[in-house]
């Protein structure tokens, strides 16, 4: 088994991979030549989380995710010991990530578009957007647990979670103005109330 700290900076290098990419995506889609559309943003967000998670399974087990680690804290397939500095190393990632998709993206665009930061669209009441996002987290814990966790899982490395992860940004995406079924890219709203995105 690797040791904690390859396996804390495996978590935070794949979740800075997944916000860097998922949120220029969101931002690049509004350039001139970048109308890709929900399909296009959902599709980078699958590629990605795929490279990732494949690219880090056999270090830190590729959860990429505060959900995914806490899901496997319950049932206890890790210990308190470990899923704590795997958050931890979660939410560095996805924080680097935005600051430097901050550094990259022109800020007339990035911050029309808040850098990609999820937000709850104005026809969701708060209670349908949190009973929506635990259902779809739901599911993509679940596929994690069935394709990347399960000794018996089928080796198709982190596609499958991918493709679950992708699936609700076509499903819900009328009800939000962004995904957030990625606990650590949701600490961008922290990164940017904290004034660092000024």
């Amino acid at each position: 088994m690797a040791t904690l700290t390859r396996r804390l900076t495996a978590e935070a290098l794949g979740t800075f991979g997944l916000v860097f990419i998922g949120s220029a995506a969101v931002v690049v889609n509004a350039f001139p030549n970048g109308s890709y559309g929900i399909m296009g943003i959902a599709v980078a967000h699958a590629f990605v989380l795929a490279i990732m998670i494949t690219a880090t399974m056999n270090i830190s087990g590729g959860h990429l995710n505060p959900a995914v680690t806490f899901g496997l804290l319950v049932a206890r397939k890790i210990d308190l010991r470990t899923a704590l500095p795997y958050i931890a190393a979660q939410l560095v990632g996805a924080v680097l990530g935005a600051l430097l998709v901050k550094y990259a993206i022109p800020s007339n665009v990035g911050r029309v578009l808040s850098y990609g930061t999820p937000a709850i669209a104005t026809a969701v009441t708060l209670a349908q957007a949190i009973t929506i996002e635990a259902v779809l987290t739901f599911f993509l814990v679940s596929a994690v647990f069935g394709t990347v966790v399960s000794p018996e899982a089928p080796k198709v490395g982190g596609s499958a979670s991918a493709w679950c992860y992708c699936s609700p940004s076509w499903s819900a995406a009328p009800f939000r103005a962004g995904r957030s079924i990625q606990r650590a890219p949701s600490a961008r709203p922290w990164y940017r109330a904290t004034g660092w995105d000024r």
